[in-house]
């Protein structure tokens, strides 16, 4: 197994974003997902006219990994911005409430790792627990 670095991890969400989807909010969202087995996973947000139907960058790359049998993750690299926004301007982005609740349904909020970046070498790292205290999951229904 390689492993890979914060820096590296956010490089790869940098290039989820070029493929972002996003004609009507133009704030492009890319992620990149690590499973415990070194493969990275990327994901980018999908935006639809109807808005409901639209996808964020983080559950696009969970749900990729989902569907290829992955269930063992490590951590997530996310960035956002609008494309006319100066690096030295940018703000963390942090995954919505929505992805942190398919987050804690496949990961251990206590371990999970989600790395917020502006720029390729700036970003915070939080755990899930950190974003997301007080979760329901799959414990509370046992």
């Amino acid at each position: 197994m390689v492993l890979l670095t914060n820096e590296n991890l956010v490089k790869e969400a940098y290039k989820a974003r070029e493929f972002a989807y996003s004609p009507y909010s133009k704030f492009k969202v890319g992620a990149a997902l690590l499973t415990k087995d070194g493969k990275v996973y990327r994901g980018c947000n999908i935006e639809n006219a109807a808005y409901t139907p639209t996808n964020c960058g983080e559950r696009t790359a969970f749900f990729k990994a989902i569907s290829e049998g992955k269930k063992e993750f490590e951590k997530i690299a996310i960035v956002g911005h609008f494309d006319n926004v100066k690096e030295e301007d940018r703000d963390y982005c942090a995954p919505c409430g929505v992805c942190r609740q398919v987050m804690v349904e496949f990961c251990l909020a206590k371990e999970f790792e989600v790395i917020i970046a502006k720029g390729e070498d700036d970003y915070k790292i939080y755990t899930l627990e950190e974003l997301l205290p007080l979760s329901f999951s799959n414990e509370n229904l046992s």
